[in-house]
């Protein structure tokens, strides 16, 4: 079992804001982001969407997120 709660993207958003990551550019749903010391990471969900545990775990593996973060 994941340890990963579902959350929608806008929660997951705010929680890599709050970790320093900045918004570089948006088309449409795709926002690049960028951070200091990590590659680009492109977050491609709308506000409302509910992202699931298994996407979760993948954004935390290139992004730093932890569960806590949310």
């Amino acid at each position: 079992m994941s340890s990963w709660p579902s959350a929608k993207a806008r929660r997951v958003l705010k929680a890599l804001f709050s970790l320093g990551w900045e918004q570089a550019r948006q088309t449409g749903s795709h926002r690049t982001l960028k951070r200091a010391g990590w590659p680009d990471f492109v977050f491609a969900f709308h506000d409302g969407e509910e992202i699931g545990s298994r996407m979760l775990a993948r954004i935390a593996k290139r992004t730093g997120l932890k569960p806590e973060d949310l």
